[in-house]
């Protein structure tokens, strides 16, 4: 892990290989992307300070010359020679678990953070796109959630530090676009699963799938009535990166339109693993949202995105994974 390098000239600029810089991509949803941009033939400079990420999530492409892995904390800085033409910022902790424990890390990663990758993208001339997130409209009093919906958010509760910081993220996001013209985009994300969650993240899709594999029952919050609509991250990182090409600002929902109840999500996992510990019942987080689907009209219209994997394929694929991690790890 080394400072990034300028890339090599070239007697072409048309023939230059793309350069993107992702910050977080050591964490679940950047290191898909930059396994994903890497196949395209970019160039990738992932940035990353390892707070709730890992290198193990990126060890597969260390050897590829064109990824360059640089550890870095973007609330302290963002410095990479060489031209750039894309960043896509993905740095936060992402799960209840790491934004209560980190809650000023949280919120100076979507302030602080966002504004120093946003200076670099003015610096070099270079698109960016921003990584916020479905819980930028709360508890919603709308359904599904429309781009145009401002929300129902408690700025105060336990959650607040991380709707707070993306809702913020994305007005300095749109200041930048407005007063410095830089060339920006805005993705909200809805619930994504897939490899490389963390067993321990918090979300209910992988803590599912490490208590059924443990032969644990399955801790369903309240009486499981609450939904979801789950991604899968392949599906999601083709949205993500048709926007970041498209020129189009957004914001745009990326997500699954289809909604489960969390408890349908846990019975799933319990036949996907063949487990027969069963489910207890937990109380309810403070401010756990009740209804959640994203309406990806605009997706769908705007990118001809629409989600492709099955959710019981997804969730075999997402489960195969855990289960050799898990041995590895043992």
């Amino acid at each position: 892990m080394t400072e990034a390098p300028a890339p090599e000239s070239t007697s072409s600029s048309e023939s230059a290989p793309r350069r993107v810089v992702v910050t977080g991509g050591a964490g679940f949803l950047g290191s898909h992307l930059c396994t994903e941009l890497v196949a395209r033939g970019w160039h990738v400079v992932c940035l990353d300070n390892f707070l709730t990420g890992s290198p193990a999530n990126v060890a597969h492409l260390v050897q590829d010359p064109r990824f360059q892995l640089v550890r870095c904390d973007v609330t302290d800085f963002v410095h990479v020679p060489g031209e750039v033409d894309l960043v896509l910022h993905f740095a936060s902790p992402a799960s209840p678990v790491d934004y209560l424990k980190l809650p000023i890390q949280t919120l100076k990663v979507g302030s602080i953070g966002t504004g120093h990758a946003l200076g670099l993208a003015k610096e070099k001339g270079a698109r960016f796109l921003l990584a916020s997130t479905s819980e930028v409209y709360g508890d919603p009093q709308e359904h599904p959630q429309r781009e145009d919906y401002w929300g129902h958010v408690n700025p105060i509760g336990p959650r607040g530090v991380y709707d707070e910081a993306k809702r913020y993220a994305e007005a300095l996001t749109t200041a930048y676009r407005t007063a410095h013209g830089v060339d920006t985009a805005i993705v909200r994300i809805f619930n994504t699963y897939g490899p490389r969650m963390r067993p321990y993240d918090g979300r209910a899709i992988p803590t599912f799938i490490r208590q059924a594999l443990a032969g644990e029952p399955l801790t369903v919050a309240g009486d499981g009535s609450q939904t979801r609509s789950v991604c899968y991250v392949d599906d999601l990182v083709r949205g993500i990166l048709a926007l970041a090409e498209s020129g189009h600002p957004g914001p745009v929902n990326i997500g699954n339109p289809h909604e489960r109840t969390v408890l349908e999500i846990a019975e799933d996992v319990l036949a996907a693993t063949g487990s027969t510990a069963g489910i207890t019942f937990v109380e309810r987080p403070q401010d756990d949202p009740t209804v959640r689907r994203p309406d990806t009209t605009l997706a769908q219209e705007l990118l001809g995105w629409e989600p492709e994997v099955d959710w019981h394929q997804g969730l075999r694929r997402t489960v195969s994974w855990f289960e050799r991690a898990l041995v590895e790890s043992a």
